[in-house]
Parts: C-alpha cells; sequence; structure tokens
C-alpha cells in the first residue's frame, strides 16, 4: 500500500496529517483498506508511509496491535513520487502480491472481483465511464491485454481507467522489480509514477493485462470534492448486515 504522501490537492483536510489518515464514515482510508484486505484473509500487510509517518504508525498500532502490518518509511516524500515509494519495498516484490494506491477506497467485491480474475502476470483493475478528465489515469487495451496507461492518452483511444489496484504473478513480479530497479538509476525517476513501467512493460512485453470491475463500488481521493462522494459510497458498505467489517 503506497501512502506516503500528503495529498496537498485535498488541502485543508491534510494540513496536519496525511491523506491515507483520512477519515470517511467512521474510520481512515487506510483502515478501509486494510480491513478490506484482512476480510480477505491477507496477513503480510505492507504500508509505505512518509508525510506523518508517526500518526500512521500509531494508528496502526492501536487499531491492529503492534507488529501487526509493517511500516516502510520513504524519506524522499517531499521530492518524490510513487516510482520511489515501490522502490523503498522492492525486496517485497516477490510470489503473488497486490500493490495498491493509498487514495483509494473500495468495497470488498471490488477486491473479490480482482482475486478471483484469471491468474496473469500483471492484471490491472480497471473501471470504464462515459468520459474521462486529465486527472483520470486512462487505460488503452486490446482486448483484455493492456497496450498503454497514462493520464495524457488520446481520449479518442481511451478504452477505460485504473482503480490503483494491481495483482502480481511471481513472473510479473520478477518484471517490474527488474524494469523499477532500472527506472531508478534514471535521473526523472523521482518525477515517475510507478505506472510508468506498467505502461513500459505493457507494450514491450505484451505481459500486462486488466480485469474490469465496473458496476462495483469505490472511489479515489485526489480533491475535497471527492470526501462527500466518498463518505457517501463507504457508509454504504458498513451496513450492519453484511457483517465483513470488525
Amino acid at each position: 500500500m503506497l501512502s506516503a504522501g500528503q495529498g496537498r490537492r485535498l488541502l485543508p483536510y491534510t494540513e496536519s496529517s496525511p491523506k491515507c489518515l483520512i477519515e470517511l464514515g467512521g474510520k481512515t482510508v487506510i483502515e478501509w483498506q486494510i480491513d478490506a484486505l484482512r476480510a480477505r484473509g491477507f496477513g503480510d500487510i505492507n504500508v509505505v508511509a512518509g508525510y506523518g509517518v508517526d500518526q500512521v504508525e500509531q494508528l496502526l498500532e492501536q487499531r491492529y496491535g503492534a507488529g501487526a502490518v509493517s511500516i516502510h518509511y520513504n524519506p524522499f516524500f517531499e521530492v518524490a513520487d510513487n516510482l520511489a515509494s515501490c522502490w523503498m519495498v522492492r525486496h517485497l516484490m516477490e510470489g503473488e502480491f497486490l500493490l495498491l494506491n493509498g487514495d483509494t477506497v473500495f468495497d470488498l467485491p471490488v477486491l473479490d472481483r480482482l482475486l478471483d480474475a484469471p491468474p496473469r502476470p500483471i492484471t490491472l483493475a480497471i473501471d470504464h465511464k462515459p468520459g474521462y478528465d486529465s486527472d483520470d489515469m486512462k487505460v488503452c487495451l486490446d482486448g483484455d491485454r493492456l497496450t498503454r496507461v497514462g493520464k495524457t492518452l488520446p481520449l479518442d483511444s481511451v478504452d477505460g481507467e485504473s482503480i490503483g489496484m494491481m495483482r502480481f504473478q511471481p513472473e510479473g513480479a520478477l518484471l517490474f522489480r527488474y524494469a523499477l530497479e532500472a527506472s531508478m538509476r534514471k535521473p526523472e525517476a523521482l518525477q515517475r509514477w510507478y505506472l510508468s513501467i506498467i505502461d513500459h512493460l505493457a507494450h514491450t512485453t505484451g505481459q500486462v493485462f486488466v480485469h474490469s470491475i465496473a458496476g462495483l463500488s469505490w472511489g479515489e481521493l485526489d480533491f475535497p470534492q471527492d470526501l462527500e462522494a466518498a463518505t457517501l459510497k463507504v457508509r454504504s458498505w458498513s451496513r450492519p448486515a453484511t457483517g465483513v467489517y470488525a
């Protein structure tokens, strides 16, 4: 889970605490994510934190117990994008794992659908909508194979958007780790997203696929206006009758 940034576009809500500690429906963003993962049996959960790391550590220890969630500190959070956060935990990228953006909240069926997807080297969870804006992480597809991912793709070629959740199989983990190591040797690496690597792997290896979560509930937190919509969504997920969350 990549949760190192402050989330300056969400000011004043992130003035004194990071984006991942914004509260929605009685729980913070990071708790919504961890509770979903734990509900589906994930025990080895790693969080890359930066801004407000002490606050993140304190919350997670109080909620889940000492050592239940591993925290990895990214000291470059003020000058680097999330490619550097991935690099901080590259040693953990072995076998099968999930990679989550720290500003995405999602209902459990979203996670279930990705976990039920065919086991391919790298799989992005994607959604679809009638139109896309400049901030959407857009995708281009050839069937269910990813060909491009990025914010600046021509709108007439866009087939969906990445929701910030990916699944890796061992062979995909190896591809990603090697490409990550090579990318971080370049001067521009600190200003790059990790999805730039996925874009590179998509059109050089053909080993990146997508799985649609269309019709399911999720939300990304980028701007203050996103908070109200996300709060309404999470309230519908936490109905007592579901018995899902602790």
